[in-house]
């Protein structure tokens, strides 16, 4: 399975990178803004690359793809403005042209308690909504989706052990950057995760039996 990172000189996309480079099964294209970042990411993991901008003409990148995952993001501290044009329209434009050409597999990392987005912190609400929006039309997509929806990001060492439910809510907890990379890659082909919307935080199973059992 050919695999396009959407965002994939994310750190949680480069944790991706590592598994893809192990895999005798799927290969990963990553899709990058700029040509520098190639060398690096291939060796992570990166099969080839593709430049292309999000907030530019996406349409080349898809070509041959057999799965998306949408890992961009601007993250919770930028301006509303940057929000809007990469996790909200961004991952729009992705999973638009992603039905348009047929590629069904769509796996989103969205984050943790964004139904409720007006119990978010006031200077996160724009960053809430538009995970919120973009997880809403990706359901509404007819793709074969999965959300994945981690809780607070940590740049520790991954422990390969997970908390996966439904809705976790507001208990306290985090989660490595480097077990939703993995949580990521274990999701892609697994078609009991299809049509699927779940949260993680680091817990006490084993990280690839919990996804099995999602």
């Amino acid at each position: 399975m050919r695999v396009l990172i959407v965002g994939a000189n994310g750190k949680v996309a480069r944790h991706s990178l590592r598994h893809f480079k192990d895999s005798d099964k799927h290969e990963a294209v990553a899709m990058i803004r700029k040509e520098e970042q190639a060398s690096e990411l291939k060796e992570l993991g990166a099969a080839e690359t593709v430049i292309a901008d999000l907030e530019g003409d996406i349409s080349h990148a898809f070509k041959g793809i057999d799965a998306v995952i949408f890992a961009a993001g601007s993250g919770p501290h930028t301006g509303a403005d940057k929000t809007v044009l990469i996790d909200l329209w961004g991952a729009i434009k992705t999973i638009d042209e992603a039905k348009k050409q047929g590629v069904n597999r769509f796996v989103m990392i969205s984050s943790i308690n964004v139904d409720d987005p007006e119990e978010a912190p006031e200077k996160m609400r724009h960053y809430v909504v538009a995970k919120k929006l973009a997880d809403d039309h990706l359901k509404a997509s007819g793709l074969d989706y999965t959300i994945v929806r981690p809780g607070p990001l940590t740049n520790d060492d991954p422990t390969g052990q997970l908390l996966i439910e439904e809705k976790i809510g507001h208990r306290n907890g985090e989660i490595t950057r480097g077990d939703v990379g993995h949580v990521v890659f274990e999701t892609v082909d697994k078609e009991n995760t299809h049509h699927k919307v779940f949260e993680i935080l680091n817990g006490e199973a084993l990280l690839e039996e919990a996804i099995q059992h999602v």
